[in-house]
């Protein structure tokens, strides 16, 4: 096996092994769990039933040296000629039942323990998908999805792995040999319990080294598997974009990479595997041969029975058994112990967003938000929010609108608290939004986004999802409100209508709809509308424009706006340009300035004219409205596509 003389990767590789058996230390806790003393007797029972199994594994050969004596009529048992075939019978049967209780306790032992791994495996599962939830928005964003459920499912997986390998197979090994080799020093001589330990460490020694090897190998095919998964789930959670562009064959090739680096790393796997099965035979053989001429030669001398000689036999046999999956085991368990170590990795990583040591709930009585000289940036470099300050009175709507770039909806997620300021406060009714809980600042806003995307699950779930304890007829209030009610009915299964993944058997309008409903349910006193319509068609739009009116009504709400005529109504209007407030105040006041606002809106009306006489164009070649629509499509500049 090659071994890498670089002291670098020396280096690596003990860091990797103190970081493997960190790893065992945080996972030892696991198996001895605090509060639970009936997964500890469980424990403590089953190993009870590991020792026992091992006591009667090294018994039950000299039941067969017996028997074997009897028959031969040699050594103490030559009596037992004279007594017929009660005595080699007797010995029969205490070897069938030796053999039968070996098999028995060991069944027993891992049944006990397999509420224990599971118990374990469970814990870290939930603990982890907690932890993934209070990471930061910007670790999700950093983070391929695809990767991380692999690195979850794997981890969860290591963890029966770790904790039945280790405890059941590694430990009871060791101590079958030392029972082995103390019974044949004692019987046999030395010489016997010296050439069994000595094939027993050149087969552990082998062992190792051809794993540690195969565990690289086994590392590299990991990677590729991840990576494959990855594109995969990336491919078909973008289905529709991927057809967009008739890149079908794009995408099957960037997998196809992907599989076949998995598949160089597997044909390894295997070659090498090929290599551990015949080193470890060779090398277990050669002692067990050695062992058994010399029973033989002292048989032929006789110092022992063949009954003796049956019983070396026996003894090496038993002992080469679990051996002889020493090296699967030991592959297993540091296989385990990479896995599990991805795994704390990531629970390692801490939450970008913590609530203070005396955090308060967040209590609402009017709502009213206040940006003070609030700046902001990913990037140190780059700085998104310079200095803001604004205030929405309670049950007061104010529209944020400024051109891409300008920082609109990054002001929705200062709000929900997604990112801690770089300079400055935002509170709610007097209370700064960092000495509160997430909790309550979150259970406080409702948030209606431009891009809906849903569980794939029924419509009532997704609109439940606002209140998970909300009543059916709760549902269909909201639904009502947002006007999505009766196309609910108008579906064969109602509420019960799955939407698909992320929401695609719905049309745009459809799921902003049940976004609406969602929030109304939720109920906040506080609401926040990130351009919750600029991706629908005009029709739709008002449709929606006259559903959020209504959620909006008695609540202080924040409108992120891509179209300016949705905002037209709102109390105050502040226009953002690279982060800052170039103009606010009311629509007409705005138009009257002939500023920023009033070019934005001066041009959005040109493109929508121009959108009207291009969908009467259409109308006349004979086009559905609909058809028309579609077709004109523009965007914010007032481009038009080719007919």
């Amino acid at each position: 096996m090659p071994q890498s003389a670089d002291p670098n990767a020396q280096l690596d590789s003990n860091k990797r092994e103190a970081g493997q058996f960190q790893t065992l230390l945080e996972l030892m806790p696991y198996l001895w769990p605090d509060g639970r003393t009936d997964l500890k007797v469980r424990v403590a029972i089953a190993f009870l039933a590991l020792i026992a199994a091992k006591v009667i594994t090294v018994i039950t050969p000299f039941a067969f040296k017996y028997a074997v004596d009897a028959l031969s009529g040699t050594g103490s048992a030559a009596a037992s000629v004279a007594a017929g075939a009660a005595v080699p019978l007797a010995m029969i049967l205490a070897y069938g039942f030796g053999r039968m209780m070996m098999i028995i306790m060991t069944q027993i032992r891992d049944a006990l323990f397999a509420k224990v791994g599971q118990h374990a495996v469970r814990q870290l599962a939930i603990r982890t998908f907690r932890h993934l939830h209070a990471l930061s928005l910007s670790f999700h964003l950093e983070r391929r999805t695809g990767g991380v459920s692999r690195v979850i499912e794997r981890g969860t997986k290591g963890i029966d792995t770790i904790l039945r390998f280790s405890l059941f197979n590694s430990f009871p090994t060791m101590i079958e040999l030392v029972f082995v080799c103390s019974i044949l020093w004692w019987n046999f001589g030395w010489n016997y319990a010296l050439v069994t330990a000595i094939a027993v460490t050149a087969y552990t020694w082998f062992t190792y080294q051809a794993t540690e090897w195969r565990i690289a190998i086994r590392r590299a095919m990991n990677d590729a598997d991840t990576d494959a998964n990855t594109k995969a789930i990336d491919s078909l959670l973008n289905f529709e974009t991927v057809k967009y562009f008739g890149n079908e064959e794009h995408e099957a090739e960037r997998f196809d990479k992907s599989v076949a680096r998995y598949e160089k790393a597997a044909v390894k796997t295997w070659t090498s595997l090929a290599l551990l099965n015949s080193g470890q035979t060779i090398l277990f053989t050669s002692g067990m041969v050695v062992c058994m001429v010399m029973a033989a030669y002292d048989v032929t001398k006789g110092v022992i029975t063949v009954g003796d000689f049956v019983m070396v036999n026996a003894f090496l046999i038993q002992l080469y058994l679990p051996l002889n999956f020493l090296g699967t085991v030991y592959r297993d368990i540091k296989q385990g112990l990479i896995d599990i170590e991805a795994m704390f990795d990531l629970l390692r990583v801490a939450p970008g967003i913590q609530d203070k040591t005396d955090a308060t709930e967040l209590q609402v009585e009017s709502g009213v938000i206040e940006f003070e000289d609030v700046s902001f940036a990913y990037d140190p470099e780059r700085v998104i929010i310079k200095n803001l300050s604004f205030t929405v009175p309670a049950g007061h709507t104010v529209a944020i609108v400024g051109p891409s770039g300008a920082g609109k909806s990054t002001i929705s997620r200062l709000l929900y608290r997604f990112y801690d300021l770089t300079g400055g406060r935002i509170t709610i009714d007097g209370q700064d939004i960092s000495d509160v809980t997430q909790m309550s600042l979150r259970a406080a806003v409702g948030m209606v986004p431009q891009d809906t995307v849903l569980f794939n699950d029924t419509i009532q779930y997704n609109i439940r999802y606002g209140r998970p304890s909300a009543s059916d007829e709760n549902v269909e209030a909201a639904a009502k409100l947002a006007q999505i009610h009766n196309f609910v009915m108008d579906t064969p299964d109602g509420y019960f209508t799955m939407v698909g993944e992320r929401g695609l058997k719905l049309s745009g309008g459809e799921k902003q709809r049940v976004s609406i409903a969602r929030t109304i349910l939720k109920g906040p006193p506080i609401l926040i509308l990130d351009e919750a319509t600029s991706a629908l068609d005009s029709m739709t739009e008002k449709e929606i424009q006259a559903a959020l009116h209504k959620v909006s009504q008695d609540r202080t709400t924040v409108v992120i706006a891509h179209r300016l005529s949705t905002i037209i109504d709102a109390d105050e209007i502040i226009v953002l340009e690279s982060g800052q407030i170039v103009e606010r105040g009311r629509h007409r006041q705005l138009l009257q300035n002939k500023g920023v606002y009033a070019t934005m809106w001066n041009r959005q009306r040109e493109a929508e004219q121009a959108r009207q006489k291009l969908v009467a164009h259409l109308d006349d070649r004979g086009l559905t409205a609909e058809q028309a629509a579609r077709l004109a499509a523009v965007d914010d500049s007032g481009n038009l596509p080719l007919p």
